[in-house]
């Protein structure tokens, strides 16, 4: 067994050994339309039996992309802003779901995202927001379940919200750097740390995707990631919606 294989397995034992099973979900950011990336994203992630969460940009997006869909009942679709158009200034962090514009306006946007979704991939539609940048100012949060929104996914650490929060926490991209696919060896540290932390607190593994903008080395990673996790019984990829149905049950 290499390193890759031995950092995450050794966690997924441990787990095995206590009885626990860990939930890990697949999150893909920016799908607007059918592609040839889409497909390659489809295909690995059914090989595999992995449920996959698109993040669909609804003022982009049409009915191609639900028809290409239709045929795919391990994906599921969550609003993924409205344009993923930024409206920070120059001098800030990318946001299209900030204070640069009336609070009504973005909540409009929302809502139309929310409503095109939901009638163009009906059971397929989770009503989960994805803001683009992975931002929301905090003041449109109390208004989100208003729109019908259940559920927020970002990045990072889950932290007290209005509603449900179902993040990712591995980003395979290097958008910092090379804008390629990161080392597999540290993406598999940082899986392990992650799964470490759930064993004594709970929660998921959120692993975020971008198919439009993949590498040889992201595609190379995701089959090794699955191979391991897939087949292992302390490992279970899990549809988002029933992260949400569990958490929505957890407190009532």
């Amino acid at each position: 067994m290499g390193e890759f294989e031995a950092a995450i397995v050794g966690e997924l034992d441990r787990w095995h050994q206590a009885g626990k099973v860990a939930q890990f979900w697949l999150r893909d950011d920016d799908a607007i339309e059918p592609t040839g990336a889409l497909d390659r994203l489809l295909d690995v992630s059914n090989k595999f039996a992995v449920p996959l969460t698109l993040a669909v940009i609804p003022a982009h997006t049409g009915t191609a992309l639900a028809e290409r869909l239709q045929a795919e009942p391990l994906c599921s679709v969550v609003v993924h802003g409205w344009s993923h158009r930024n409206h920070a200034s120059a001098d800030e962090k990318k946001q299209e779901l900030g204070r640069h514009r009336p609070a009504e306006d973005v909540l409009g946007e929302l809502k139309r995202g929310f409503d095109q979704l939901a009638a163009l991939y009906g059971g397929q539609f989770v009503p989960m927001l994805v803001p683009p940048w992975n931002r929301i100012d905090a003041i449109l949060l109390p208004e989100l379940t208003g729109l019908g929104f259940q559920a927020l996914s970002v990045y990072g650490p889950e932290k007290p919200t209005a509603l449900p929060l179902i993040n990712t926490h591995v980003d395979v991209m290097d958008w910092h750097g090379t804008r390629g696919g990161r080392d597999r060896q540290a993406l598999a540290i940082e899986i392990a740390a992650r799964l470490r932390f759930m064993f004594d607190h709970g929660g998921a593994m959120g692993l975020l995707t971008h198919h439009l903008v993949h590498d040889a080395a992201v595609w190379d990673f995701m089959n090794a990631l699955f191979a391991v996790t897939a087949g292992h019984p302390a490992c279970r990829w899990t549809p988002v919606a029933d992260i949400l149905r569990e958490q929505q049950a957890s407190t009532v």
